[in-house]
């Protein structure tokens, strides 16, 4: 652990392996940093999650209404000269 509490790995896997367990140590390290990545996308996304249920129903409602406007089209086309019922 470096002064300001940050791991400094000392030994490079890929050129310089001092001691057998190098490679545990150096996986270990990348894990804890993909943890740590996660961890921070799961915050932003936390804090996002709110906006982004506003901008779903935002949608949902647009696209309703879309639907309902051109629905008399549907409706014509059903009951067309060519699919007359008897």
């Amino acid at each position: 652990m470096g002064p300001d509490n940050r791991r400094a790995f000392k030994c490079d896997p890929f050129t310089n392996i001092k001691e057998s367990e190098c490679i545990a140590k150096w996986q270990l390290i990348r894990l804890d940093m993909l943890l740590t990545t996660y961890q921070e996308m799961l915050r932003w996304q936390e804090k996002f999650a709110p906006l982004q249920d506003k901008i779903f129903r935002y949608m949902k409602r647009e696209i309703d209404d879309m639907d309902e406007t051109d629905r008399w089209k549907l409706d014509e086309n059903e009951n067309g000269p060519d699919n007359l019922q008897p």
